[in-house]
């Protein structure tokens, strides 16, 4: 059902854009290759229970928190939307 000037369908593309996009930025995040026994960070051991659940862990818990406290998120929707549109 088209709404005003869109056409039909716009809607439902634009959610399958924005589920396309976070599932390729969370393969982008996701480690790749094999992981480490020592945090490439501190040189802390990993522990034998985070390699296992996370095979490609490279740092140890401590310092991954440091790492995601530090991370920027990015809530921008860059396709806008019909308000940002108006203004």
């Amino acid at each position: 059902m088209a709404g005003g000037w869109t056409r039909d369908g716009a809607v439902q593309d634009q959610i399958d854009d924005t589920v396309r996009d976070a599932v390729e930025l969370a393969r982008a995040r996701t480690a790749a290759g094999a992981g480490l026994a020592y945090c490439e960070e501190c040189g802390e051991e990993i522990p034998a229970a985070r390699r296992k659940a996370l095979p490609g862990a490279r740092t140890c818990v401590p310092c991954q928190t440091g790492r995601d406290g530090k991370a920027s998120i990015d809530l921008f929707n860059r396709r806008g939307s019909k308000d940002s549109q108006l203004r």
